[in-house]
């Protein structure tokens, strides 16, 4: 992009913006080396990386980015065998912790199946390096000096240090404290010069001491003089500190390897750092200004809805509409100056290569921006006095150039095209410059005061007119854009409301011809039916407002109905159950108190006792009306599942569900077909049986279909006993002749009991074993009266 172009647009002072929310001279550095990108492909994938970054900071609030240094010259320098001090190692350190704490930070939120496909792709790439972070941590404190515990030695020689310092203080403050002594000192005080210890003694009392003078006042009256009797210790404390700083250094040049051995891995991390501070800079700045991610497309077509200039006051600029590239690919604004038509050209090459660096828009959501080639801008006085041009001859040397570059993937903003000369000719060249910019295939904005331009648009298909809408009544202007309307000329509106004469006026009107008359007619026409049609779009928007809360209402209505519906027939449903239950109950009380007195010698014939149940069966009190008709919605509606058997109510056919295809779709067999059936085109009419394990009591019930044998592997004794006479009884009133009871072989205890029942059964005529293909000794068959 031409970096003139960038200048006139303000896209650096933009940037400026960006870069305060760079966390850190990484970050600020990709912040000033951002540029548009020329490519649909590049300018999305930007995109797509802030939208990741927004996502973040909708869900998490932020993104720890602290820690992170420039640590490229660190690692270089390590790299050729220098040592790093104790300052930069720390850096190294505080930058290998804050990756490691961002990549975890964005891992988990990945593991908590947040998608981040192009954060997860940046942050894999991070290397811990935890064995460097704590080597360098172990030995070096947070303001960057080297801990005693860095190794043996060195705690050995600081412990000497300390020792030596308080054995020559001792020595010395007791000089200072003696009262012989303190007539021959200046000061009773300790100091220190070249690195010893040493006390002030007065000019005259120098002999006193012996010793060595390493100072001397500037009066020369005072020498600060290292006593004889503290010399030996002294040059033991500075050996002492020699010492520590050849330790020191061995241990920095240590950690200054191990910083070499990983200096790939550095480098890989804190270039991934500087995209990802970068990245999250874009995102803060998005949340700043309230921006969103705009669509983007390559063939020219922009839609920008309620845009704001960034670099405006958020409480004072006018949010706009534009589009072009659509119906339309010129638009020409008209209006009088101070309007804001400069402001509406320079929103829209601003927002333009916002979108193309892969930033967000201060627009509304569903916008739409375009990635072309090239920008071109002639905006503003760019008067040289240098060159000795005048304004009309700077712009025409800038429209010059950008005629000569232009191509149909350029967008081009001119500002006040055609000023600075006489009217007409301005107006006639305008109109020639409009034309060929058209034809070339670009897009264009242009912005005019010339009256004649204001019917350009009607005359030339693919342009379109538009204004800047001025208040005559305020005599301002109201900064609002409007599509399709041209401006019209309020200079006798104007002078009217400033109090010139009615008569002045009239003479000035008359002046103006016929055309221009008209022209204004039709532009007060249009600007009338605009107001009519936005009260118009006001009320169609209420009255959409008002439909959408009542059809919000009646889904709630609808939806508390249909849970009281399922409320009142699942309790409905329970209830008959219940009385079900408690029937059968009574019925098989009836039938056991009849079955012991049978035992117990009363004369109770068996057709008698048959008929007898068969009377509780028929005493089981039938469902109401009401109640039927529950129970068929509620089997009509249960759920269905994989192996039902259902009647598809399109076809009249039943059918077997397959698989679930989605939550109202099923998968059925239907016959030789299998197809995708609606859940409400289907009845469901039965289960397959599930297995379930073995229960105490498995009680038949009377309303349940009784099968010819009897399966009691895997019973207990007494429970299969109970089960077989239950079942004999069903199987007498089910007219069966011959029934099987499967007992299996096992230990024998439970064909012997079954035998024994069997035999004394008043109901059983006889029993055989079952034969080869009916189990053999495992199954008994018993012969029904």
């Amino acid at each position: 992009m031409n970096e003139k172009v960038m200048r006139v647009l303000e896209y650096n002072k933009m940037k400026e913006q960006l870069l305060e929310h760079a966390a850190s001279s990484l970050g600020k550095k990709k912040v000033e080396e951002l540029q548009p990108y020329t490519t649909l492909e590049e300018a999305r994938q930007e995109q797509a990386r802030t939208t990741e970054g927004t996502k973040v900071l909708r869900l998490k609030g932020q993104a720890p980015l602290g820690g992170i240094r420039n640590i490229y010259a660190h690692v270089k320098r390590a790299q050729i065998g220098g040592m790093l001090n104790a300052h930069e190692l720390m850096e190294v350190a505080d930058t290998v912790y804050a990756g490691r704490r961002l990549r975890t930070f964005i891992q988990t939120m990945i593991e908590d199946e947040i998608e981040l496909p192009l954060l997860s792709e940046l942050s894999e790439g991070i290397v811990p390096l935890t064995e460097l972070e704590r080597a360098v941590k172990q030995c070096i404190d947070d303001h960057g000096e080297v801990l005693d515990s860095a190794s043996a030695g060195l705690r050995s020689i600081r412990q000497q240090i300390r020792s030596h310092e308080a054995s020559v203080r001792s020595k010395l403050e007791q000089l200072t404290r003696s009262s012989d002594q303190q007539k021959l000192l200046s000061d009773s005080i300790v100091t220190i010069r070249n690195d010893r210890y040493v006390i002030p003694v007065k000019q005259e009392y120098r002999s006193s001491f012996g010793g060595i003078v390493h100072d001397q006042s500037s009066s020369g009256a005072t020498l600060f003089i290292e006593p004889q009797a503290v010399v030996s210790i002294n040059n033991q404390l500075r050996e002492a500190r020699a010492a520590e700083r050849h330790e020191v250094e061995r241990i920095l040049q240590e950690l200054s390897f191990q910083v070499q051995e990983e200096s790939e891995a550095l480098l890989e991390n804190t270039d991934r750092l500087a995209e990802l501070d970068f990245l999250f800079s874009k995102a803060y700045y998005a949340n700043a200004i309230k921006a969103t991610a705009p669509a983007l497309n390559d063939e020219g077509r922009l839609h920008f809805m309620e845009a704001r200039h960034p670099l405006i006051d958020e409480e004072e600029v006018v949010p706009i509409d534009v589009e072009l590239g659509t119906s339309f690919s010129s638009l020409v604004i008209t209006g009088p100056n101070t309007g804001g038509k400069t402001v509406t050209l320079k929103t829209v090459g601003l927002l333009t290569l916002m979108a193309q660096s892969g930033l967000f828009l201060p627009v509304q959501e569903e916008s739409e921006a375009s990635v072309f080639s090239n920008i071109f801008a002639d905006i503003g006085d760019e008067q040289s006095i240098e060159q000795s041009l005048s304004t009309f001859s700077s712009h025409m040397t800038n429209i010059v150039q950008i005629l000569n570059d232009i191509d149909h993937q350029s967008l081009v903003l001119f500002d006040e095209i055609g000023a600075g000369t006489d009217p007409t000719e301005g107006a006639a060249l305008a109109v020639s410059i409009l034309d060929y910019v058209y034809q070339s295939g670009a897009k264009l904005v242009a912005t005019t005061h010339y009256s004649e331009l204001k019917g350009y648009a009607y005359n030339r298909t693919g342009v379109m007119n538009a204004s800047v809408e001025f208040n005559v009544e305020t005599l301002s202007p109201t900064y609002r854009l409007l599509i399709g309307v041209p401006g019209r000329s309020n200079a006798f509106a104007i002078s009217k409301r400033l109090g010139l004469s009615q008569d002045i006026i009239q003479a000035a009107e008359k002046e103006v011809n016929a055309d221009s008359r008209q022209v204004e007619q039709m532009i007060t026409s249009l600007e009338e039916k605009r107001r009519s049609a936005e009260e118009d779009k006001l009320d169609a928007a209420r009255v959409r407002r008002e439909s959408e809360q009542l059809h919000r209402e009646l889904e709630q209505k609808w939806t508390e109905l249909e849970n009281e519906r399922e409320s009142i027939l699942a309790a409905a449903e329970k209830k008959a159950e219940e009385e079900l239950k408690k029937a059968r109950r009574e019925a098989d009380e009836v039938i056991s108190g009849l079955r012991e007195l049978q035992k117990q010698g009363h004369s109770i014939k068996e057709h008698e006792l048959i008929e007898a149940k068969k009377r509780m069966a028929d005493a089981v009190p039938e469902m109401t009306k009401r109640q039927k008709q529950i129970k068929k919605q509620a089997q009509k509606t249960a759920a269905i599942a994989p192996g039902d058997e259902v009647k598809v109510l399109s076809f009249g056919q039943k059918g077997q569900v397959l698989a679930k295809v989605s939550e109202q779709e099923y998968q059925v067999q239907l016959g030789i077909m299998k197809m995708n059936v609606k859940a409400e085109d289907m009845e469901k009419l039965k289960s397959e049986p599930a297995k379930q394990p073995a229960r105490p009591v498995a009680a038949v019930s009377s309303s349940d279909p009784v099968r010819p044998e009897l399966d009691l592997r895997g019973e207990r004794y007494d429970d299969a006993m109970r089960k077989v006479e239950k079942y004999l009884d069903d199987a007498v009133l089910a007219g069966y002749r011959q029934v099987h009871i499967i007992h299996g072989k096992g230990t024998g205890a439970l064909r012997k009991g079954v035998k024994e029942l069997l035999k004394k059964h008043p109901n059983v005529k006889g029993t055989r074993d079952g034969g080869m293909n009916e189990g053999g000794l495992g199954n008994t068959v018993a012969e029904l009266k």
